[in-house]
Parts: C-alpha cells; structure tokens; sequence
C-alpha cells in the first residue's frame, strides 16, 4: 500500500468511526429518515460539483443500472437500519458488528470468483471471526442488555456494505469514486426526500448537539470519507480495503466508551479480538509462489 493510500486508509477509517456517535446523538432528536436524506444531501452537495468539476459525472450516468443497487445495499438500507438500531444498541457494539463488514467481503469476492478466500490462513479468520461474531451476539442477545433485532439490524447492514463495494468495483471499476457515491447519494435522497418532509421535527425540539452532529455526519462521515475510502479501494481492492473497518470498531467503542459513557460488556471485551483477528485473517491477500 502507498503512502498516499495509507494516509487515506486512516482518515476514512476515522471518518467511518464517528458516525456512530454521531447517530447516537442525532437520534434523541431527529427522525432517522431525516438523518438519512440530511446526510446524502449534504455529501451529495459536495460531492456533485467535484465530479463535475472534474468531468467524471457522466460516467457514472451512464452506469445507473449499477449506482442505483450500490446507492440500495450501501446507503438506502444500512444508514436506516443503523439509525435505527443505535436507538438500542450502544455506539461501541454498533461499530463492533459491522467489524464484521471484512468476512462477508471475503465471501462475496468468493462468490465473484477470487479462489484464494479457500487458502487455509483466510479459512481459519472466516472460522475464527464467525465463532467471536457467535460469542459476542450470543452474549449481548441472551446474557446482556442488547436488543437481539437492533443487533441483526447490524448484521445485515455489515453484509450489505460488504455486497454494495464488492459489486461497484467490479461492474464500475474505472469510474470515479466522487462520481458514483455523488450519484448514489442523489437516489437516496430522493428515495427518502418525501419521508424528510413528513417527519421533519419542529425546529425548537433539535438541540444544537443533534443538529451539529447532522452537519459533521454529512461533511465528514459521508462526503469526505467516501472519496478517501474510494483511493485505497482503487489500490487493493474491496476485500482488503474492507479491513479499514478495524479503525472504525476502535474509534466507535473508545469515543462510545469516553463521550457516551457506554459500558464496555464482557461480550465485547471477548468477541472485539476475535472478530477483529479472523477479519484480518479472512481479507489478507495470500502470497504467491512463484
């Protein structure tokens, strides 16, 4: 990996862990839909005049029949069902769940024809991950707290972002990430525009915390994120760019911890490693003899 795609791995790993905190608090005052249609309208006001801008636009227009199922699997349904699921959940576990987002990107690169997710060490992080995925949901469901739907919620939202990245850069693989999340963001908004306007709170019931959060959701964790997330995709590829998710569960769990003062369950402290360990195992690219 480049400097420069390093540099970017970080700061979208970051920018892809605040959000949950973000959501957390944006909830207690807006209506998740309104938090959804907020934040694509704001990414998309940035990213829109960028890719026309750079002349991109167009390409992916011409590719719809494949940005509108990517703005589906990797807006539409998960930044609703996380919204909603942080209703129960704490921020810490949300990030946790979706520490899973790099196992379901190993299976769909399998499904999509790369071999070497059957290469022992990768096999045993999908073994590794599934049984600490089976141990943290199993405590936070039966022994914790948690509400087990707001933890499925999770669950498929981290099995759709893994579908959404794995089909883009293969159907659209020279198209401009600005393009096609920018493009993306516009269906979303439009899907959900009509929802916005019903649900829309009265002005006097958000608080500036909500509010603040909206904004910093939309620039940072939407618009800014998705075009560093989109370089390091270019350079390695959707499985292993995946594994930027591991500095999205650390920023979750310690700003949830420290901001929020969530606790940190043993079901967390047990399932964090192993999840985190067999994704890190299930997206390593194997090496070749040659």
């Amino acid at each position: 990996m480049s400097r420069r795609a390093l540099f970017h791995f970080a700061l979208s790993g970051f920018f892809w862990g605040i959000p949950y905190l973000l959501m957390k608090v944006a909830v207690r005052d807006i209506p998740p839909t309104v938090i959804v249609c907020g934040r694509v309208l704001i990414g998309a006001a940035i990213l829109i005049p960028i890719a026309i801008h750079q002349k991109v636009l167009m390409d992916a227009i011409r590719g719809w029949r494949y940005v509108l199922p990517y703005a589906i699997f990797e807006m539409m349904i998960p930044w609703i069902l996380i919204t909603n699921a942080e209703k129960k959940i704490s921020s810490g576990l949300a990030g946790l769940l979706i520490a899973t987002v790099p196992i379901w990107s190993t299976i769909f690169a399998s499904m999509s024809g790369d071999k070497t997710v059957w290469h022992s060490k990768r096999l045993v992080g999908l073994v590794v991950g599934f049984v600490g995925l089976i141990g943290l949901v199993g405590y936070e469901s039966i022994i914790g707290s948690s509400d087990p739907l707001s933890i499925a919620m999770m669950l498929v939202t981290a099995m759709s972002y893994s579908f959404a990245v794995n089909m883009i850069s293969q159907k659209l693989p020279d198209v401009s990430g600005i393009a096609i999340n920018g493009f993306a963001m516009v269906f979303t908004a439009v899907a959900y525009l009509p929802l916005m306007i019903l649900q829309f709170p009265e002005t006097n019931t958000v608080s500036t915390e909500s509010a603040l959060s909206l904004i910093i959701l939309g620039v940072f964790s939407t618009a800014l994120a998705f075009i560093s997330f989109f370089i390091v995709l270019k350079e390695i590829g959707p499985a292993r760019a995946s594994i930027g998710t591991y500095v999205n569960t650390a920023v979750a769990v310690v700003l949830g911890v420290l901001i929020l003062s969530e606790p940190l369950t043993p079901g967390m402290i047990v399932g964090l490693p192993l999840v985190m360990i067999g994704s890190f195992l299930a997206s390593r690219k194997p090496r070749v003899n040659t």
